[in-house]
């Protein structure tokens, strides 16, 4: 609706404009032509009349000439006809209306045709006839004639002119705005709401106009652009899939990698529930033990078991593939766990872990078990920066941070857990590329360089993001940001 307006006003300025320059040239025109009869009616009158004063004078005199003057101005009711003396003192009753500085060529007997406006519409047309009578003065005959027709005949033009312009005006208008719904506005109005449906995501039902222009075309460049948006949708769902069952199969790979590291400290772990389980089990096959204490030694086997299926099920569980489950859980009780498992392979590389975690509740809604990847291969990178062993503490505690530049968000609540090692820390170089795919400074065969990118990703998908601070010689701390739930 707009845009008809936009067109309503300009077809009717451009119509008001034109209309106007049209009566502006006829004004001029008509009243060009109503001057130019009445000088030449004046003229000819003039000339007619100033030959028969002049032959009235030198027959009767004065008398008979001033007796034809009346009769004149009898006959020619519109015309003001006397006779005016020349050279006379300013202020002579008998001498010419107009200012005798416009009346030079009277002296040399030649016509003189004055037009004087009087500033309110009116005036008159003068014309000065010389007239040779006897006697030693000049004469002439003046024949004036008023412009009060032709100001009521420009009025009435002007007048026309203008109802005719706004007329026109107001049926251009009108055509106008009714062409402009027709073919522009309804079709513009569809044209949107199918822009929304598209910015919504639908995008089904082509758009069909019946119009053939510049915007049947658009609709059909919109529509083509549907057909082609929608075929790159499901292309890029198609992607999509192929590229999550590939991360995923990464990061079961990723997790195979790091219970391959578990392994041996837990192989180790289970040698004694094993050791003390085989003990009890001879002592109570031999009779060495009866009654009671048989049945406390069969009580310990059974625990011992219980301790060894429980390690056995969270390395299962850790190594078992599975899809992303998020879920509200607490932080404190995933970092304990975590620590547990890799408590062992950390005591066999003389590696002792720390947990400062709090007595206040952490809830973050996470994906344990991906969650308790990133954790481990943390530990796991923390345990050998520390080849002589060492100190790792895991900690968590809720902050107020800014998100990074690359993600969007104000400043806001948030779960940092961090792993801080006292190994060989990180080059300043490196510091900077440690999330990037297949980047590692470890030795061959030593890590394919994708633990720390696989993290990354999982705690971009869980809304996060990591960071790190080390310093060559020192030790190095890695930092995981989590969501608050309770913000």
């Amino acid at each position: 609706m707009r845009l008809s307006r936009k067109f309503t006003l300009a077809v009717a300025i451009a119509v008001s404009a034109v209309l106007a320059v049209y009566a502006w040239v006829s004004v001029r025109r008509e009243t060009d032509l109503f001057e130019s009869d009445m000088r030449r009616d004046q003229h000819v009158l003039g000339r007619a009349l100033a030959a028969a004063v002049t032959a009235a004078w030198e027959a009767g005199g004065a008398a008979r000439a001033d007796a034809l003057i009346a009769d004149a101005n009898v006959a020619e009711g519109t015309l003001a006809i006397r006779w005016v003396w020349l050279g006379g003192p300013p202020g002579d009753p008998a001498g010419p209306r107009v200012d005798r500085s416009k009346l030079g060529g009277l002296d040399r007997g030649a016509e003189v045709v004055v037009l004087e406006h009087d500033g309110a519409g009116g005036g008159a047309l003068y014309t000065y006839m010389p007239a040779r009578v006897p006697g030693p003065r000049h004469g002439a005959l003046e024949v004036a004639e008023s412009l009060a027709d032709e100001s009521r005949y420009v009025h009435s033009t002007q007048l026309r002119a203008a109802v005719t312009t706004v007329v026109m005006a107001g049926l251009c208008g009108l055509v106008t705005i009714v062409l402009g719904l027709y073919f522009v506005g309804q079709p513009m109005r569809r044209l949107t709401e199918k822009a929304r449906r598209v910015g919504l995501g639908d995008l089904s039902g082509p758009l069909h106009l019946r119009q053939r222009d510049e915007i049947a075309e658009l609709a059909g460049e919109m529509n083509a652009m549907c057909e082609r948006l929608d075929e790159a949708k499901a292309h890029l769902a198609s992607e999509t899939s192929a590229r999550i069952a590939a991360l995923e199969q990464l990061r079961h790979a990723e997790r195979l990698t790091t219970v391959g590291k578990l392994a041996s400290g837990i192989a180790h772990e289970l040698g004694t529930p094993l050791n003390i389980a085989a003990g009890r089990a001879r002592m109570v096959e031999s009779g060495e033990v009866r009654g009671d204490e048989a049945r406390d030694n069969a009580r310990m086997v059974v625990e011992q078991i219980d301790r060894m299926t429980k390690i056995i099920r969270q390395l299962l569980d850790f190594a078992r593939r599975r899809g992303p489950q998020k879920a509200s859980t607490d932080l404190r009780q995933l970092l304990q766990q975590t620590v547990g498992m890799t408590q062992a392979l950390a005591a066999k590389k003389k590696v002792r872990l720390t947990l400062a975690v709090g007595e206040e509740p952490a809830g973050a809604a996470v994906d344990p078990a991906q969650l308790q990847q990133v954790l481990t291969n943390l530990i796991m990178n923390g345990i050998q920066a520390m080849p002589g062993g060492g100190v790792l503490t895991v900690g968590l505690v809720r902050t107020r941070a800014h998100p990074p530049a690359d993600q969007e968000g104000a400043e806001a609540s948030w779960y940092r857990v961090w792993v801080a090692d006292e190994g060989v820390g990180i080059a300043p170089e490196n510091v900077a590329h440690v999330f990037e795919p297949f980047f590692t400074t470890k030795g061959v065969g030593e890590g394919t360089g994708l633990g720390l990118s696989v993290a990354y990703g999982i705690v971009q998908e869980h809304g996060g993001w990591m960071d790190v601070e080390s310093e060559p010689g020192r030790g190095s701390c890695f930092s995981v940001y989590l969501r608050d739930d309770a913000a």
